[in-house]
């Protein structure tokens, strides 16, 4: 249970670090805006992406996020780190900025297995 508690901290430490507090400090700088309309996405898209991600962030962080809440933001970010990774692809090219969305995907799997693992272990079971 400890390796789980671990990993589950660790990866979901990564993910809102990455995807909660980065965007939150960086969505309104001039590379962010620059990125994501050479992406080919409108500025509004920059700032709804920015609230969803702070909110799901969160979710997978405070332990109090109701079970169903955290499915939904894992749902969101898998379809997000996606996203991104065929849109870096189709605008530049497979790169670096094409895989990441997938390394990020992967560390967001290992999050969500161990937060089953996790919830299992917490489950009652009846005498």
């Amino acid at each position: 249970m400890k390796k789980a508690n671990i990993a589950y901290w660790t990866t979901t430490g990564l993910i809102f670090l990455w995807e909660g507090v980065m965007p939150a400090l960086t969505s309104n700088t001039q590379l962010a805006i620059d990125g994501i309309r050479h992406l080919g996405y409108p500025d509004y898209f920059r700032v709804m992406l920015t609230v969803f991600k702070v909110i799901g962030a969160l979710a997978l962080i405070l332990p109090a996020a109701p079970a169903r809440v955290k499915e939904w933001a894992y749902a969101g970010f898998g379809i997000t780190f996606i996203a991104a990774a065929v849109s870096h692809w189709a605008v530049d090219g497979f790169s670096g900025q094409t895989i990441f969305p997938l390394v990020l995907l992967g560390i967001l799997a290992v999050s969500y297995v161990q937060y089953h693992k996790k919830q299992e272990a917490f489950q009652v079971v009846p005498a």
